[in-house]
């Protein structure tokens, strides 16, 4: 099951805020009494079937999201079966690949929104290639350690940052703003695709290449995103003139204020931030958990979470829809509830260890759904009343606090696994999990109604 991370996902976000909007807007989305925009069914938006640009940049994204998922069936089969990696050093691994968010989180939102969104992600396509394709370089050459891959991990977490905070801000460039969620739809229906497909594959093909071989494929999907994106035009996408440009630090506060201005997006961000912290905490030691404690095999992992992975597929086509009958506030909390209610399932595998296949299918599949529907949703919205100047940075904002705390708790994961055992550590991330959903479960959720869509600007429309 995948993290609800920012997006939680749903992961993409679009915006088309007006792009006139005052850099101050800030200030307007502060106000207590704000209610959000909300999708409702007369909105008609066009079909994204017969848009060339979004088609285009949709099919290289989708064989980037293919590669990454066989990458995370193949690093931690490196880490554990080859290198034989400790509690503690998983945790250190996982670290490395999230502390860019945290080191960095910031300034690159400032960053992102000043030059053209679409060279920072083909650039940042090119850093993971060339980082990817060293691991196997080393392995056939008999010179692989675990110090190897802490870097890599590095180096693909720095270019990440880069690349996730200009493809959450770039999807309102390529389509309508009535068409964002449909896109972040697609987005996610083809992620969730990969998650079916890529895990199996790449349990496959760590048995016909070895794991290490197998990051080439990966290594090949983000050749292929570049190339997608070389033939993807983007309006309005330049990068600022130097003269328009604010100093850096104003322009960091004025993305933190928008977002934390906003009492919608600070109960977003803390619902986000705590799951994040503790599925952290589970994906740690999940390899360590299944590899050695229960015997799985790199095809079994693979499969049983590629199929799991169906569950976020289905909500990722279910939730614009599911958004449209309930509200689309409401949703957000009915997407966190079905992410927190079934981690307690994991833990549950070691008790009854006999049944460990359905039970981690179940976990899986509702976990992946809940993530899904929750991504989608709170993606849309947040993509939508940001004003065009800001998306980066509200991006970012949001980035470096729900992901600058996994770093933490990958540390935390090993170091509490080596001192209290795996098991332990699941049941308190399950509690965690659970947890994660009371800031999103408040009445203001549950009370808000249909808002007009189409206000122009940065501030929520009342209802």
């Amino acid at each position: 099951m995948s993290e609800p991370q920012d997006v939680p996902v749903v992961v993409a976000d679009v915006v088309d805020a007006s792009p006139d909007a005052p850099a101050a807007a800030p200030d307007v989305a502060g106000g207590a009494g704000a209610a959000p925009y909300e999708l409702t069914a007369a909105a008609a938006p066009p079909s994204l079937w017969r848009d060339r640009t979004f088609l285009t940049f949709w099919g290289g994204q989708g064989a980037a999201q293919l590669g990454s998922q066989i990458t995370e069936i193949a690093l931690p089969v490196v880490a554990v079966v080859l290198l034989s990696a400790t509690e503690q050093q998983m945790g250190w691994l996982n670290a490395a690949g999230v502390a860019a968010f945290l080191l960095v989180g910031l300034p690159a939102g400032a960053w992102v929104d000043r030059w053209s969104k679409r060279r920072t992600m083909m650039a940042a396509d090119l850093v993971r290639v060339v980082a990817l394709a060293a691991v196997p370089v080393l392995w056939f050459t008999g010179s692989l350690e675990l110090w190897h891959l802490l870097v890599v991990a590095a180096v693909v977490g720095l270019a990440n940052v880069f690349f996730d905070v200009a493809y959450q801000s770039i999807v309102p460039a390529l389509v309508p703003r009535p068409s964002i969620p449909d896109a972040n739809g697609k987005l996610e229906s083809t992620a969730q695709v990969a998650g079916i497909a890529g895990p199996g594959i790449g349990g496959w093909l760590v048995g016909l290449l070895s794991a290490p071989g197998a990051m080439l494929v990966t290594a090949g999907g983000y050749v292929a995103s570049f190339v997608a994106l070389a033939a993807t035009r983007v309006e309005n996408d330049g990068p600022t003139p130097k003269a328009d440009r604010p100093a850096l630090l104003p322009a960091i506060r004025d993305g933190v204020r928008w977002v934390f201005g906003n009492p919608w997006l600070r109960r977003i961000v803390a619902t986000t931030a705590i799951s994040n912290f503790f599925s952290t905490m589970t994906f740690t030691l999940l390899p360590l958990f299944l590899l050695r404690d229960l015997g799985f095999t790199a095809l079994h992992l693979g499969l049983v979470f590629g199929a799991g992975s169906v569950g976020g597929l289905v909500g990722a086509v279910l939730a614009p829809r599911i958004a449209l009958a309930v509200g689309e506030m409401r949703a957000i909390p009915l997407g966190a509830l079905a992410f927190g209610v079934p981690a307690s399932l994991l833990p549950l595998v070691a008790l009854v260890p006999g049944i460990a296949t359905p039970v981690l299918l179940l976990y899986g599949f509702a976990g992946s759904f809940g993530i899904l529907l929750y991504n989608v949703v709170q993606v849309s919205f947040r993509q939508r009343i940001t004003p065009h100047d800001l998306l980066g940075r509200m991006n970012a904002s949001i980035r470096f606090v729900v992901w600058g705390v996994m770093p933490i708790s990958a540390l935390l994961a090993g170091w509490l696994g080596s001192e209290l055992g795996v098991l332990p550590v699941l049941w308190i991330a399950a509690g965690g999990a659970l947890a994660s959903t009371l800031p999103v479960l408040g009445a203001r959720f549950w009370r808000a109604g249909a808002v007009d869509v189409d206000r122009a600007g940065g501030a929520p429309a009342g209802t």
